[in-house]
């Protein structure tokens, strides 16, 4: 029995607003919109419904607009405060792997990603909270979002929590579009020319989706959108019809040169395959034209003879006579007796006609063209406009999922991984890298390292999942909340995300009988810069001189220093990094010594010259193709004197980038 308060509608008055907007909302649906503070009413909408003459089109256009749009669009073009700081302890083999898995917002990442990886990814894949209600969708914020995401995700004390997107809001389409529209604005620029972006989505948000796709990739380079089959049975508690769909959205980075792979053909379907001394083929359409066009009027150049010899071969010859008397004569003629025309013309019979087969038929031989195998060995098939397989059915995601945790984790069921495996199959060769900063249960992490177990490549992920709360109260996530802490890991998805990672490779090298491939990753997780930003406190400028003496914040490592160095030149995660011990202090060489760093928090004036040496020694090992940058902390030197002595020796060996923090 509920208690009534005095908080309850039922012991209130009247909301006469609502009441009135619910009124206008009947007569005119048209006149609501979202606004700064939730619904509002257009007003110029409504002076056209009444006929107001004062009402011009000079502000229409075509195209999706909504509150805050132009902030949004700032918003991806603010630099980030942040950095990624590389948690070794998390990861699966550190030193080799090539994978990356990212815990943090994924807009601050997008951002931090963008000298590292701009124009180097060939496939993004995303899986967006679809807005139905039920999932969230966080506020970003203008002036510090780092600062945000810490204190939404409860790393610090402050701020709001993250909570469910309602419609209820009064902002419900304006909030998820805000969030959506600079990441997508930041995602394009990693996609290489020939890139590919594939995103699922349900009806709620299909529509707006399409439309900012469009602003930002370009309506030129839509490429499909597609019904994807998750549940045949239906959803029956949706309104009227039985949800059985939902959409996958496709677009190319620059269509002119996007690559589209094929699909492998399914086992059911090899038996319509055959091989000859070229490979595998099927036998296509007729070599003879069907339909308007074919008829030896309209196509007068494709009549003629084909004759086939004793062992098979087809040919034809210029003075339509075949070379023996035995030869079979074929004419382009129907069964019905109609005089059609070839698809080929005689050279290309004569050419090509390895490519050609004959059918013995009711009515005798007839010629067909045989339709190649175009990936190595395996036939493949064209992507369909409709995607559906049983086993992209949703309950074999959470099959997947149940089978590596050992229970359902998560109340609505992730995507299946043969779904994402095809996806990756179509979108990226076997060297190419997969983005996905939606990542949830890690299932397109899973699915590139079980595609490169299939074929033997060697993609590279890269993985970006928030790591929001899990509430063991809340009943939808009671489950995911209770096996964190059967793993004794803090309570949030991004751990559910390494965790499946970490099984899913163990199970496939378990099952692969020696296959040596990738199946690690680095995790990092975002924070605020190892920088220290100046920040002066008026009343006390002495302590605020004193605290800033040293640049770098107090509590970081030199690997979390090293690794924003990486991201701030624009350097790969996964480079390879050295060390060596000179004069006592370490010395660290990325990517074959386009790097050198020393983060020693102390650097003596006797040490300067063998240090210096040192360094130039091993510089002249590496022998680096580029320019070298060498990078130390700043209130590491005794004075500005051993700072100097030491910038003048690295430059007279050539060095002449050489920075301090």
């Amino acid at each position: 029995m509920e208690k009534l308060t005095a908080a309850s509608p039922e012991a209130q008055s009247a909301d006469l607003v609502a009441g009135n907007i619910e009124q206008l909302k009947a007569l005119f649906p048209e006149l609501l919109t979202e606004g700064k503070d939730g619904v509002a009413v257009n007003v110029d909408v409504l002076k056209a419904l009444v006929g107001d003459a004062t009402v011009t089109d000079a502000d229409e256009k075509y195209g999706l607009n909504w509150h805050g749009k132009r902030r949004a669009r700032q918003l991806a073009l603010t630099p980030s405060t942040g950095t990624l700081r590389p948690c070794p302890e998390d990861s699966v083999d550190w030193e080799s792997t090539q994978n990356l898995m990212i815990e943090g917002d994924n807009l601050e990442v997008l951002k931090l990603l963008q000298k590292s990886y701009a124009g180097k990814v060939k496939l993004i894949y995303i899986d967006p909270p679809y807005n139905t209600g039920k999932d969230f969708v966080y506020p970003d914020n203008f002036q510090d979002n780092i600062k945000n995401y810490l204190e939404l995700t409860g790393q610090v004390k402050g701020g709001q929590r993250i909570s469910s997107n309602t419609e209820a809001s009064g902002r419900f389409h304006t909030d998820w579009l805000n969030m959506m529209y600079p990441r997508l604005k930041l995602a394009k620029n990693l996609l290489l020319d020939s890139g590919l972006i594939i995103i699922s989505i349900d009806s709620s948000e299909a529509t707006n989706l399409r439309l900012i796709m469009d602003e930002v990739f370009g309506q030129e380079n839509f490429i499909g959108l597609l019904p994807t089959i998750m549940n045949l049975k239906g959803n029956n508690d949706a309104f009227a019809f039985a949800d059985t769909h939902e959409f996958t959205i496709v677009y190319a980075r620059n269509k002119e040169k996007c690559v589209v792979f094929q699909l492998p053909v399914s086992e059911e379907s090899l038996d319509d395959w055959l091989e000859d001394e070229r490979g595998l083929y099927k036998r296509a359409d007729t070599l003879r034209r069907t339909g308007q066009d074919a008829s030896r009027e309209r196509r007068p150049n494709g009549w003629f003879p084909v004759f086939i010899d004793e062992k098979g071969e087809v040919y034809a010859t210029l003075d339509d006579e075949p070379r023996s008397g035995s030869d079979l004569i074929l004419w382009p003629v129907s069964e019905a007796g109609e005089e059609l025309s070839w698809t080929w013309s005689k050279k290309k019979i004569n050419d090509e006609n390895f490519n050609l087969i004959v059918v013995e038929g009711r009515s005798g031989k007839n010629i067909y063209k045989k339709q190649r195998a175009t990936l190595g060995d395996l036939p493949t098939s064209k992507p369909k406009s409709i995607l559906y397989k049983p086993e992209y059915s949703s309950s074999n995601g959470t099959a997947e999922i149940s089978s590596l945790l050992g229970s359902n984790v998560f109340d609505s069921p992730p995507k299946p991984r043969s779904l994402i495996r095809d996806f990756v199959t179509i979108g990226a060769s076997p060297q190419d890298i997969i983005l996905d900063f939606f990542a949830g249960t890690g299932t397109t992490g899973h699915a590139v390292m079980a595609q490169n177990f299939l074929d033997e490549g060697n993609r590279r992920f890269i993985l970006v999942q928030l790591p929001q709360y899990l509430d063991p109260e809340d009943k939808g996530q009671k489950n995911a909340a209770e096996f964190c802490d059967q793993i004794t890991k803090p309570r949030s998805i991004a751990e559910l995300t390494k965790e499946r990672l970490r099984r899913a490779g163990t199970k496939i090298k378990t099952e692969s009988s020696g296959w040596q491939g990738d199946t690690g990753f680095r995790v990092f997780k975002l924070d605020t810069s190892n920088i220290r930003v100046w920040n002066p406190q008026p009343d006390d400028l002495e302590a605020t001189l004193f605290d800033h003496q040293d640049h770098l914040l107090e509590g970081r490592s030199e690997a979390d220093v090293l690794y924003e160095l990486l991201l701030k030149l624009g350097l790969d995660l996964c480079v390879p990094i050295e060390q060596r011990n000179i004069e006592g202090l370490h010395v660290h060489a990325i990517g074959g010594g386009v790097l050198l760093a020393c983060l020693a928090e102390t650097i003596t004036r006797e040490q300067v010259e063998p240090l210096a040496q040192g360094i130039i020694g091993w510089h002249k090992e590496l022998a680096p193709a580029g320019d070298t940058t060498c990078v130390f902390r700043d209130s590491a030197f005794a004075d500005d004197v051993a700072k100097t002595n030491l910038a003048a020796i690295l430059e007279q060996y050539g060095i002449q980038n050489v920075r301090s923090l």
